[in-house]
């Protein structure tokens, strides 16, 4: 038995249980792969893979216990590559944080200032994606922590830490009367006010689109959905050009940068979300990681952080 065979398991199972796939993740061949798996399962006495033909099409029984054991195995030993680092370069070496666009756009940019200035010798990379892609880079290691708003909570083998609240605003152009009459003291806007309304907003992953969704659905609106995007930005150009009003996080807002745009509040039509703070549970935490925490949500005290991973996938405030 060796690491090597370990990490084949693991990486059949992340790949859909595609050897090939595997193979190429770990830069070796599929025959390859699959002869240490074979031999593998002789040391073992029993498959691991259900398999039909010479394909393999899941995990035995057995087998199920072997891949968790050797996900647990390899992230200890990755835990001991970060001691490593450590302490061999305590205040230099590499942070890598997932974020989503807007997080990175809009929340981000004092906290990497100030970690920066802190720790001017450290590499800081921003790893954007959905926050599903941000859930794997974390389990896999390929990032230190992730920051978003999505799902972060519910995603197994991850810690999550809550940092702020937040709500969305409509935008729209200040010559435009979509939405004059609730703008400066006007009457509350509601869901059915939006039924006229040519809608520009979030791709379905992001930023609390799902949110946005139920509250229509439930109150029987159906929206005119013309533009979906990733970016606030992205919208509020496209709404600048008169196409529609745009549904944006409220921190994507800036009231003198804008300036060719009226912002009204809808919180009260699609609720607060929360952004969090997502770690691998069992990561073994490096100083960086710690002080990156404190310059974002000095709130998540080490002594916290220490409590909430020793037991537990989620904190709450």
């Amino acid at each position: 038995m060796n690491l090597h065979q370990l990490r084949f398991v693991r990486e059949a199972v992340r790949h859909d249980f595609s050897l090939t796939d595997a193979a190429k993740a770990l830069f070796t061949s599929q025959p390859g792969v699959s002869k240490a798996i074979i031999e593998f399962e002789e040391e073992l006495g029993f498959q691991i893979f259900k398999r039909h033909g010479k394909r393999i099409k899941g995990l035995t029984p057995p087998g199920e216990l072997v891949y968790q054991a050797c996900e647990r195995v390899l992230a200890e030993l990755e835990n001991i590559k970060r001691v490593g680092e450590e302490f061999a370069a305590r205040e230099s070496g590499q942070l890598t944080v997932a974020v989503t666009h807007t997080q990175a756009r809009y929340v981000l940019p004092q906290a990497v200032a100030a970690f920066r200035k802190k720790f001017p010798k450290v590499k800081l990379i921003l790893l954007q994606g959905t926050p599903e892609q941000l859930a794997q880079w974390v389990r896999k290691d390929q990032a230190d922590l992730a920051v978003a708003t999505e799902a972060l909570a519910d995603e197994p083998d991850l810690v999550t830490f809550p940092c702020y609240d937040w709500g969305h605003i409509a935008v729209a152009p200040t010559d435009s009367p979509l939405l004059k009459p609730f703008a400066s003291g006007g009457r509350q806007i509601a869901l059915a006010d939006f039924d006229q309304m040519p809608i520009i907003t979030y791709e379905t992953h992001f930023a609390g689109r799902k949110k946005i969704d139920a509250a229509f659905q439930k109150a029987g609106v159906n929206i005119d959905l013309v533009l979906e995007a990733i970016d606030a930005d992205v919208i509020k150009t496209y709404v600048g050009l008169g196409l529609g009003v745009g549904i944006i996080a409220e921190v994507a807002f800036d009231a003198l940068k804008d300036k060719g745009l009226m912002a009204v509040t809808v919180d009260h039509l699609f609720g607060r979300n929360t952004t969090r703070i997502a770690l691998r549970q069992g990561v073994f935490m490096r100083t960086l990681m710690y002080e990156f925490i404190a310059v974002f949500a000095p709130m998540l005290t080490p002594k916290l952080i220490d409590r909430v991973l020793g037991g537990g996938q989620a904190y709450d405030i």
